[in-house]
């Protein structure tokens, strides 16, 4: 709770940036079309070739059909394998072309990823269907280099130089699991709300334990807590320790509080847009988009900053939906539940971030409600149930 009034906040809209799908591609060879009516097991992946061109195949027990997400620009190529399923993410070295790659469950079917070594691309893909001895489906993913970038041979778990190309900032390996971080709110000298019986602090950090529990058991996600016992954090330090954690969401927890007893029910908070241009204190000279320009041009540099930041606030947006819709019958909700604020956990310009107020700890209803081990566990359940829809879903637009 930070001293707020309950208001009706303006709603805001923006732009996403991502540009869903790849161009088009000149694929050679015929994709098969027809797609399992049921869901296709993925049996195994292989690599072959060289630093020229680099060869997956992908086993399965059915047809498939797919959907490029990205055919190499940013040196990743993404594909999304219709009605795939894989029950445990995979991942593992790369060969050739492809530094490494990774397998995770998405929205409808499994999401392949590949991390490049250099400047490479999506030649082509096509489905192989059982034939000559061999009774299952194969899908064939054929990744080149670009003309022109001449590439070192290599074993295939060492990833392979380019030669004589401009050096550029090192890429960050794919990473298999999602890092959440887990923000109790308050602590320490800072008590929060008081309600009749309990500190808000010390509810919040009973459901961030909670909630944490229930994220590792899934095995999916790196959980970060700002604080697992009852100490201060500093706001600024907060964030920072998402930031430093290369966070892919940042979830503050709290207990709101208001002047009358009788105001009840959860809330989600993200960045509001008056807000938003005091993010530029968590900006580090060794932010891409702050090397972006070589010109040193500050334009450059506050139009790339705003970009990175619209995304930023578009993923915020798109969970805190998420967010409400599963807490909905799961617990109360005030009014307009959700709502845009200037609170400081919520600046970082690259981690998508929401304030989720449990409940008014001042409420006697709310407040028995977020002691109760029971009901509290049953909230975070659906805290977690947003996060795990959100990481499946593919990247969409706030309608907000």
């Amino acid at each position: 709770m930070f001293g707020r009034r309950d208001r009706a906040e303006r709603p805001t809209r923006w732009t996403a940036i991502f540009a869903a799908g790849a161009a088009a591609l000149g694929i050679a060879g015929a994709l098969v079309t027809t797609a399992a009516a049921d869901a296709v097991g993925l049996l195994k992946v292989r690599l072959g070739g060289d630093a020229v061109e680099t060869r997956m195949v992908v086993e399965l027990d059915g047809a498939t059909t797919a959907k490029v997400i990205s055919d190499g620009a940013g040196r990743e190529v993404a594909i999304l394998l219709s009605s795939v399923r894989s029950i445990q993410p995979q991942q593992g070295a790369g060969r050739g072309v492809v530094r490494a790659w990774t397998v995770e469950k998405a929205s409808g079917g499994a999401l392949l990823r590949m991390d490049l070594v250099g400047d490479a691309k999506l030649k082509r893909r096509f489905l192989l269907p059982p034939a000559d001895g061999v009774s299952h489906y194969r899908y064939v993913i054929d990744v080149a280099a670009a003309p022109g970038a001449v590439m070192t041979s290599a074993p295939a778990t060492v990833a392979p130089r380019l030669r004589g190309a401009i050096p550029v900032a090192a890429k960050a390996p794919l990473r298999l699991k999602r890092v959440v971080v887990i923000d109790p709110g308050h602590g320490g000298k800072d008590p929060g709300a008081k309600g009749l019986v309990a500190y808000e602090k010390d509810l919040n950090l009973a459901a961030a334990l909670n909630l944490a529990d229930q994220l590792n058991r899934t095995g999916r996600y790196k959980v970060v807590l700002t604080r697992s016992t009852d100490v201060f954090i500093p706001l600024e330090t907060r964030v920072r320790i998402a930031q430093r954690a290369d966070a892919d969401l940042f979830i503050s927890i709290h207990s709101d509080s208001a002047p009358e007893t009788t105001l009840k029910g959860a809330s989600v908070y993200t960045l509001s847009d008056q807000a938003s241009r005091r993010a530029t204190r968590f900006v580090s000279p060794n932010d891409w988009f702050m090397k972006a320009s070589l010109t040193g041009d500050q334009g450059v540099r506050d139009i790339l900053f705003d970009l990175t930041q619209r995304a930023t606030r578009n993923r915020s947006a798109i969970f805190a939906q998420t967010l409400v819709s599963q807490i909905e019958g799961k617990a109360p909700l005030l009014r307009g539940s959700h709502r845009d604020a200037g609170f400081m956990v919520l600046l970082a310009p690259d981690v998508p971030a929401v304030l989720l107020e449990m409940g008014f700890v001042n409420n006697p209803e709310d407040e028995a409600r977020l002691r109760d081990p029971k009901a509290r566990a049953t909230l975070m359940r659906a805290v977690a149930r947003s996060i795990d829809l959100h990481f499946d879903e593919p990247v969409r637009v706030a309608a907000r």
